[in-house]
């Protein structure tokens, strides 16, 4: 979920009336057929951190405060909730850990909404339900911004885990606070007061003081309650696997036509496309919008209408020989589905470099947002690549570093890349396109320090550069399904025709019944966020015809 500066209109703190809205009389009446009503005694505890399904509150006399704990264990209260008021964040619509403790500020008249109850006056009540929504958005920013309810990651800023544990807590929309043990005198003092040894970092603290040195991303998402409970015998209408703008439209579609939806991705909303600085072609947003925010509120949409979403859980295998399909999951476990997405979209393409796994995650990205503009704030940077990812990027970064050098195999852009991006690049000072070059030199220390290349017509360059963004394409994710359906020779999953080679009814069915596959991981599919979106939308009706064959 992208973060708007405190400065930024769209920022909670410029918009607390839409942050922590009063209901009107007409809402409140109806609000509260939904619940019981209570009278509540000073102080009683209403949720605590760590609790999942939760009620939701709303206030009719009295208050309800919001707090976390401080290095003591006290209370530290940063919201108070008065009549026609409510509680509540993004949270609510998930079956995630909560982050925040609520308790009465003094004896209370409120209206107790359950969970079940509580999404039907959501979808029951639009106009409510709106409120709700934007509400429990602009609070989770709120959380972020201010790292109330979350935790503290200790660490060096450039080195490979800090970013990879950065990159999942901010792709998950999960507040932190980082503290840079390269120069940050208060990381020191940390590090030292825990008795830890710095080449333990990066280590995540968590509010109970508990400390996680250098957690995989599965075991941090345990211990943070980003994953979900999922029950192995449970059969699901559908599972869709991979959270990319194609697994996102998909179950936002399925969840809202009534069917039992399962989401699972490995890391975080958003795919590839979550890692895009802007998107400025994408229908309906002029202005353009991060992949990051738009991965955001595709998961919050999907959650609304009940969607489950399991975060930080790959699939390793599918057991295809019985229906319903099988699938086993990174962590031993397994989960049961009629029917199966597939939308684990590609993963991205490496340079064939001597010294590229050593500076990979020092200094060598896949992605160019606002962490990695500040990692390189102010430096010299290269970006490699051709396609619109690639100009995103570099359009993107020149606004903070010192300079960009694009690298391109080929004579140009323009067959590779949108119009606007290439004028931008071609008219910005701070960018320079270099055609028909490749990267022949990496170099430093324990990060990545210098960068070379050398182009066809015999120059070479070499500049100081800390930064590389290596934008070449992706490689389909699908050694999952091996053995399962057809895989063209690249590896991505053939579609349109059955295991028998007649043509199917969707266009996304692939050759293995009740199986489908929408957006990039898809042969021959057309690799733009719009497209991948329509694919997801539109195969839910196949997912239908499939569930319910009509009679002959």
């Amino acid at each position: 979920m992208a973060i708007p500066s405190q400065n930024d209109p769209a920022s909670p703190q410029n918009r607390k009336e839409q942050t922590f809205p009063r209901l009107n009389e007409d809402m409140a009446t109806r609000l509260v057929k939904y619940g019981v009503e209570e009278v509540v005694p000073e102080g009683t505890v209403l949720f605590r951190r760590g609790d999942r399904r939760i009620d939701y509150f709303f206030v009719i006399e009295g208050c309800i405060e919001v707090y976390d704990l401080d290095e003591n264990g006290q209370p530290n209260v940063f919201t108070v909730h008065g009549p026609n008021q409510f509680t509540g964040e993004v949270d609510l619509f998930s079956e995630r850990q909560i982050m925040v403790n609520g308790r009465t500020g003094s004896e209370t008249r409120l209206v107790r909404v359950d969970p079940v109850n509580f999404r039907k006056l959501v979808s029951g009540e639009p106009d409510i339900g709106e409120v709700i929504m934007r509400a429990f958005i602009l609070r989770r920013v709120g959380l972020i911004q201010s790292g109330q309810g979350g935790v503290t990651l200790a660490g060096s800023a450039h080195a490979a885990d800090t970013v990879r544990l950065r990159s999942f807590l901010i792709r998950n929309g999960y507040p932190y606070r980082l503290l840079d043990t390269d120069i940050d005198e208060d990381a020191r003092h940390l590090i030292d007061g825990f008795g830890l040894d710095p080449s333990e970092c990066p280590v995540v603290i968590m509010p109970d003081r508990r400390v996680l040195r250098c957690p995989t991303t599965r075991e941090l998402a345990d211990e943070l309650g980003i994953s979900i409970h999922l029950d192995s015998e449970h059969i699901h209408d559908v599972a869709v696997i991979g959270a990319g703008p194609a697994g996102l439209a998909a179950a936002v579609y399925a969840a809202s036509e009534g069917l039992d939806t399962l989401v699972l991705e490995a890391l975080a909303p958003g795919g590839q496309a979550g890692t895009s600085s802007k998107i400025e072609n994408y229908l309906g947003f002029p202005t353009g919008i991060s992949g990051e925010a738009l991965a955001g509120r595709a998961q919050v949409q999907a959650m609304k209408f009940g969607a489950h979403m399991a975060m930080a859980r790959s699939v390793q295998a599918m057991d295809c020989s019985r229906h319903p399909y099988r699938l086993m999951l990174d962590d031993g476990t397994s989960v049961r589905a009629r029917a199966v997405i597939v939308a684990t979209g590609a993963r991205y393409r490496k340079l064939d470099h001597l010294d590229y796994e050593r500076f990979e995650g020092q200094g060598i990205h896949y992605a160019a947002t606002a962490m990695e503009a500040t990692l390189c704030a102010g430096e010299d940077v290269v970006v490699v690549g051709g396609g619109n990812s690639a100009g995103q990027a570099a359009v993107f970064l020149a606004r903070t570093v010192k300079h960009v050098h694009i690298l391109v195999r080929g004579d140009g852009l323009a067959s590779t890349m949108s119009d606007y991006l290439v004028q931008r690049i071609l008219q910005s000072p701070r960018i320079t396109l270099h055609t028909r070059c490749t990267i022949d030199h990496l170099d430093g220390d324990a990060y990545l320090r210098e960068v070379g290349w050398r182009c066809v017509d015999g120059t070479q360059t070499r500049v100081k550069a800390g930064s590389l963004f290596v934008m070449i394409g992706a490689e389909p994710n699908t050694a999952w399904l091996e053995g399962c359906l057809d895989l063209d020779r690249k590896g991505f999953v053939v579609t349109g025709r059955d295991a028998d080679g007649y043509a199917t009814p969707s266009p996304f069915a692939t050759t293995l019944r009740g199986v489908f596959a929408v957006g990039d991981v898809r042969s021959g599919s057309i690799k733009r966020v719009a497209s991948s979106v329509g694919e997801g939308s539109v195969v839910v009706q196949a997912i239908h015809r499939f569930l319910n064959p009509s009679p002959l």
